[in-house]
């Protein structure tokens, strides 16, 4: 056991003379000085056994990160030209480091994906599973994105690589989850703090029983001093220790694998006490993925019309920008060169077209720099009636036109909202559309709604909820960073911005607002899992603490409770492992 007492002294170093290794070193001193040294060598044997059963837990726990990084693969079909030869395109394996950013690369049916990117040509089905969680292959093509790591299962695809091997999505998974392992919970803390006075106070209540019985009661000292270290040992809080770090890390891991990825403990305990789920509208209770569907043009054709539109939105990441940019290249539009495009938060993009002040905007932006005409009016509120998002096109301040842009719910947008509900968690949709827009969709959904906001109505909105319990919100763009830093937590959905995953507290890779709710089980799961474990802890070590005391039970009895209550606690936190998505 001499490990163990050179810990013990590097401890006391430190700062920290009273660990768990100190109690260990001075009970199996004690117990050869008073002539039992067979149960020191018991007890330091049992001791050594529970600390490599820690060891072991933490290795499973942590298994599925390790599993993780061997998901991607370690070449990649790189395409390039054929250097003057004839031959055109083809290919070269390359290892998937030397990949750079924008480059080009093949991918053949049941290959991996070497680099998070975006297809070029063609169509297939793609086992996001092992990053995302997602069971089922997602059908993919030309514009959409992949993640390193995923799986093609029929097609041949050529991808463009949008990030190097030290950035993809599996590289900041790990990166993410190995930090959250390292922040602890508001429970584990407290544990850690309650430690500091426990280890003392059972070093002093040890003393006191070998001490005072023979002295003042005639107590025979061998009886006692027996006694007293076995007292030492069953205070060892090794199973009170490792409760909680077990149950969350564990948690964490089981989140990871399933494309819940949450970014430490404290958030996981958050997410459990949430009350309100505050739910951003475009990208994250809708596809992301809105489609332009009426185009009417005021004294200007309508190529003219997609055209400047799409001028003035070129670049921009939003979802509707992207829509316009789509359609005005579908209707074969050409695009005039813009400048300084700029975005007014919440309002509108602006840009300079060949000199000339544009802007995309709101129709309520629209309204106050121009007087838009009785029929406009009311077909923009038609338009609005049916769910569809109408964005008006200006040449400063004169209006060029309206297009109307509509962005269908999610597939299991209603489903999760239903589960939320039925965990007794409230659900709202906070967005900067307009009412009847935000109304259309919010009723088919089923939850409140709370529309015409900017980003600084969000903050104002989210701080009045908080004051009736533990708020979270989900959103997906850089105009929700600021909400989802508000927030208690801020749950990012994983195909929005990195802006948004970098201010959130948990990310949802799989896209699926059924995450919402699978993150509150798995973290309500978590809470009674650790509230499990220290009841375990406290409970043998009450059992053990009487029954030492009336002389039933001797000294490596008492240390086989604290590593029993060892064992017990890691393999009741190893099962959340098992944790299943709905």
């Amino acid at each position: 056991g001499w490990q163990f007492a050179v810990k013990a002294v590097r401890g006391a170093r430190v700062g920290n003379p009273f660990s768990i290794n100190t109690l260990m070193t001075v009970a199996a001193i004690g117990a050869i000085l008073i002539g039992e040294a067979a149960e020191a060598a018991v007890v330091v044997f049992l001791f050594a056994v529970g600390e490599l059963l820690e060891g072991v837990a933490a290795g499973r726990a942590r298994a599925g990160i390790r599993a993780l990084a061997a998901l991607a693969p370690k070449t990649a079909l790189l395409l390039e030209e054929g250097h003057g030869d004839g031959q055109g395109l083809r290919t070269r394996e390359v290892p998937v480091e030397q990949l750079k950013v924008g480059q080009t690369v093949q991918i053949q049916p049941g290959g991996r994906v070497p680099a998070d990117g975006t297809i070029l040509t063609g169509f297939s089905a793609l086992d996001d599973s092992p990053v995302t969680g997602e069971s089922v292959p997602v059908n993919k093509s030309p514009g959409d994105t992949v993640f390193a790591g995923s799986i093609n299962t029929d097609g041949v695809l050529t991808v463009r690589v949008d990030k190097g091997a030290e950035d993809n999505t599996i590289a900041r998974i790990i990166h993410m989850v190995e930090e959250a392992q390292e922040a602890k919970a508001p429970t584990e803390r407290f544990i850690d703090r309650f430690s500091r006075y426990y280890t003392p106070a059972v070093m002093l209540a040890a003393l006191l029983v070998i001490v005072v019985p023979p002295l003042f009661f005639g107590g025979l000292w061998h009886e006692w001093i027996y006694k007293g270290l076995a007292l030492l040992l069953i205070g060892c809080p090794c199973a009170l220790l490792i409760s909680v770090p077990a149950a969350v890390t564990s948690g964490i891991s089981a989140g990871a694998r399933r494309g819940l990825l949450i970014k430490g403990g404290a958030a996981l305990e958050a997410i459990g006490a949430v009350k309100t789920v505050a739910f951003d509208k475009t990208g994250t209770l809708t596809e992301g993925k809105p489609q332009v569907t009426d185009v009417i043009p005021l004294g200007v054709p309508e190529a003219e019309l997609l055209g400047r539109a799409a001028a003035v939105e070129q670049g921009s990441s939003h979802p509707l920008a992207k829509a316009i940019v789509r359609r005005a290249a579908e209707a074969g539009a050409g695009v005039p060169a813009s400048s300084e495009q700029k975005a007014v938060q919440g309002k509108a993009a602006t840009a300079l077209i060949g000199g000339e002040p544009h802007a995309v905007g709101s129709p309520k932006y629209a309204a106050e720099l121009a007087q838009m005409p009785a029929w406009v009016e009311t077909r923009i509120q038609i338009l609005e009636a049916q769910g569809k998002t109408v964005v008006v096109v200006l040449n400063l301040p004169t209006p060029l036109g309206l297009l109307a842009i509509r962005d269908e719910p999610r597939a299991d947008a209603r489903e999760a909202l239903a589960q939320l509900k039925d965990l007794g968690v409230r659900g709202v949709m906070l967005t900067g559309d307009n009412a009847r827009t935000g109304g259309a969709i919010a009723e088919g959904l089923g939850l409140e709604v709370r529309a015409e906001l900017m980003p600084q109505d969000k903050l104002r909105i989210i701080g009045e909820m908080k004051q009736s319990g533990t708020v979270a919100m989900v959103g997906d763009g850089i105009n929700d960073a600021p909400a989802l830093a508000q927030a208690d937590v801020g749950i990012a959905m994983g195909g929005g911005t990195d802006v948004a995953l970098e201010t959130a507290d948990a990310a949802l890779l799989g896209n699926r607002v059924a995450g919402v709710a699978d993150l509150i089980r798995l973290s309500r799961a978590t809470l009674a899992n650790i509230r499990a474990n220290i009841f375990i802890a406290l409970g043998l070590k009450a059992v053990f603490l009487v029954t030492t005391l009336l002389g039933v039970t001797n000294l490596w009895m008492a240390i086989l409770a604290d590593t029993g209550a060892t064992v017990l606690v890691t393999a009741n936190a190893l099962r959340l492992l098992g944790f299943r998505i709905r």
